[in-house]
C-alpha cells in the first residue's frame, strides 16, 4: 500500500475505508477541470477527454466563477 493511500485511510476516521479512497479521484478530477475552464477549454472539449456529455461534465463541475464572468 503506498504512502499516499495509507493516509487516506488514516483521514477517514472510523468511516467507510473504500469511501474515502473515492474521495481522492473525485477532488482530482474536479481540480483538474477547473484548471482547463480557467485555460479556456470548452466544457465540451473536457467532456470528450473524460468520456462524458458535456450537460454531465457541466451538471457535475458547472457554476464556478469562470462561467459567470461576462464573456
Amino acid at each position: 500500500m503506498t504512502e499516499r493511500m495509507q493516509r487516506l485511510l488514516a483521514q477517514a476516521d472510523g468511516a467507510d475505508p473504500v469511501a474515502a479512497l473515492r474521495v481522492e479521484p473525485e477532488r482530482r478530477e474536479a481540480v483538474l477541470v477547473r484548471r482547463a475552464r480557467v485555460r479556456g477549454a470548452s466544457w465540451a472539449a473536457i467532456a470528450s477527454v473524460l468520456g462524458v456529455s458535456r450537460q454531465a461534465l457541466h451538471r457535475k463541475h458547472g457554476g464556478g466563477w469562470r462561467d459567470r464572468q461576462p464573456a
